[in-house]
């Protein structure tokens, strides 16, 4: 482990030995200041996770080099799933930060290799005559529609950098596997929105695409609302983090699509942006002053992926007024540092390992496998910002509970009630 990237989370005893002063606290994260900057950390980091899946895609090896860890009883052909999980993931997360493009910052040149493997590995996943060419098919097992769903998402994400850069040929058989997964169908929970997305990308990108699932989706979302920023997951509440693996963040880019194309009022997208923008404000207070966070509910292997929600409202310079970019950026510098370097996170080679702090096979559900636990990818939405934006450039600040903890003042918290 390269331990220029990893450093100890900010003590307990340190947090402690501050309260009342948070000009303390904020010292005591100075003197666990990494030698590299946050941005630069994050970055180091998100790209330590996502190389392996897209440099050996990009080389046609991905079936060839990547684990295929499952979790105890785990129940699907994992063979059939387990790749287009792995790179559909990953793409979803790093996108933004790809549609950055070069930007002549010192980063560039990263993103531009970055960017030149990407666009093989899509040829790769899609082409019937490469040996890493995924299943986009339900003839093995569902699962291809959720992955498929968010390397649509992915795309989306990135319009200008990774799909307008694709020959011809790769984004008519991107399409030819996005709509052969038609064949799928959603079961009556976040799953409507895999479907809804995929339509989404298609009308984005000029293709034809069917707006029945992405009515049917919406409909049944809106159907599921709970109030205070909250969808159940189906007719019934879940307490996990499914609002942020999968619902908010879709729900808005599917709805942010159609209102681009004039296909859905703009009225639906807003309402659906201003709770997801409550939603960030709960799950920014969930990260205590330690960058620990409630472990509750399935998927927990997907890691940092909680926060997901706050980094897409982060990356679309939307964050309630109560939230600070600089405070936001914090928190999640400290989730990751609290998460990443955990022994066991990695294996030999840096591939991920089944686990949420470190590796821990038996916190996973029974369709996690390898390839699974590259959502973590989309914690990392917020690179997407230039490394100018305050988000990046602003002086470090406590998080709420961070606040509180500290002896500041914080204000009050209120649900919402539309």
């Amino acid at each position: 482990m390269d331990r220029r990237f990893f450093i100890k989370a900010i003590p307990m005893a340190g947090i402690a030995s501050s309260i009342g002063s948070e000009k303390g606290v904020l010292k005591a994260m100075a003197a666990e200041k990494p030698l590299l900057g946050d941005r630069a950390y994050n970055l180091e980091l998100m790209i330590r996770i996502c190389r392996p899946v897209i440099e050996q895609l990009s080389k046609g090896q991905l079936k060839a080099t990547m684990p295929t860890e499952v979790a105890p009883n785990y129940s699907k052909p994992v063979e059939k799933v387990t790749y287009l999980e792995a790179f559909g993931r990953t793409l979803a997360g790093i996108a933004p930060w790809l549609e950055l493009g070069d930007d002549n910052t010192s980063e560039a040149g990263k993103r531009l290799a970055m960017l030149e493997m990407t666009r093989k590995a899509i040829a790769m996943a899609v082409d019937p005559a490469s040996p890493d060419y995924m299943n986009f098919t339900g003839k093995f097992d569902a699962q291809p529609l959720v992955d498929g769903a968010f390397l649509a998402h992915g795309l989306l994400r990135a319009p200008k950098q990774v799909w307008a850069q694709l020959p011809a040929k790769t984004q008519q058989q991107v399409i030819d596997g996005l709509v052969s997964l038609r064949s799928i169908k959603a079961y009556t929970s976040n799953w409507v929105l895999f479907s809804a997305i995929i339509e989404a990308m298609l009308l984005k990108f000029g293709a034809d695409w069917d707006r029945k699932p992405i009515d049917f989706a919406v409909q049944k979302i809106i159907e599921w609302y709970k109030g205070d920023s909250m969808y159940g997951d189906g007719a019934h509440f879940h307490y996990d983090y499914y609002n942020s693996f999968v619902i908010q963040p879709m729900l808005v880019d599917v709805l942010k699509v159609m209102a681009e194309k004039e296909e859905s009022s703009k009225a639906n997208y807003e309402l659906a942006l201003k709770r997801m923008q409550r939603y960030a404000a709960i799950l920014e207070r969930q990260i205590s002053p330690e960058g620990t966070f409630p472990i509750v509910g399935r998927s927990m292997p997907y890691r940092n992926a909680a926060f997901q929600a706050l980094a897409q409202i982060a990356l679309e310079e939307k964050l309630p007024e109560e939230l600070s970019p600089a405070q936001v950026r914090c928190a999640l510098t400290a989730v990751n540092k609290r998460i990443f370097e955990a022994p066991g996170t990695f294996d030999k080679k840096g591939w991920l390992q089944i686990g949420f702090c470190g590796h821990q096979p038996d916190i996973a559900d029974v369709y996690t496998s390898t390839g699974s636990l590259y959502l973590c990818s989309t914690g990392f939405l917020a690179l997407g910002l230039p490394p100018a934006h305050p988000f990046w450039s602003a002086p470090a600040q406590l998080w709420t509970t961070a606040k509180v903890y500290s002896g500041a003042m914080v204000k009050k918290d209120h649900a919402i009630d539309y």
